[in-house]
């Protein structure tokens, strides 16, 4: 078990400290699983594209519907060539999908790796995230006190605090998600890493669990 001394949205040292779950919190790095979550993760935003008929596809006339020589233009063989209007597509887009898959244990195991990768720096962990109100401004000095690296991604419990994530929305570089929403590829783009208490009770709970 990793202790780690609970602060406060400031960067004070608030009172206590919470002990990180090793199987969760403790592993040692591994690059080619966390590339391989990544892509998964990517792939799976893809859209899949929409296919165009080519000239194959296109419901037309294969007869010969001129003659060969005498008429003064091209000669053609039917009515599906691309530079005809109803004609096939030339060299369209084809569907393809992308909706890779990814073992669940490999996902899993992806996501405890990132969250280890940022115990030693970049981790920060906070009672919760209560505000006297939503305001923006108030939010922007307590952070830019706290002294945050770079891009932040906060986790909440169950579901994030109604006035932070208000707050935080036009904030640049500051995002905020519920435990539930955990993934590698948000963790591991941003600098800083701020967990509340309860999310880290949830994560640990949902690999455990």
């Amino acid at each position: 078990m990793v202790k780690v001394t609970l602060q406060n949205l400031d960067g004070s040292a608030a009172a206590g400290e919470i002990e990180l779950n090793d199987a969760v919190f403790g592993l040692e790095p591994r690059a080619d699983i966390l590339h391989r979550v990544v892509t998964w993760q990517l792939e799976n935003r893809r859209g899949t594209a929409r296919g165009a008929r080519e000239r194959s596809d296109v419901a037309r006339t294969g007869k010969k519907f001129g003659n060969q020589k005498g008429g003064g233009t091209a000669r053609h063989g039917d009515r599906k060539a691309p530079i005809f209007i109803g004609g096939g597509k030339a060299h369209g887009p084809r569907v393809r999908d992308f909706n890779i898959s990814l073992n669940k244990k490999v996902r899993a195991l992806g996501l405890k790796l990132a969250l280890s990768s940022k115990v030693n720096s970049g981790l920060v962990i906070v009672e919760n995230l209560e505000l006297a109100e939503a305001k923006t401004k108030a939010l922007a000095a307590t952070l830019a006190t706290a002294g945050f690296a770079g891009k932040v991604l906060v986790i909440d419990g169950e579901a994030v605090n109604e006035n932070f994530a208000r707050a935080a929305g036009n904030i640049v570089g500051v995002n905020v998600l519920p435990a539930v929403g955990a993934n590698v590829y948000d963790i591991l783009k941003h600098d800083t890493l701020v967990l509340t208490r309860a999310a880290v009770e949830k994560l640990e709970a949902r690999f455990n669990g």
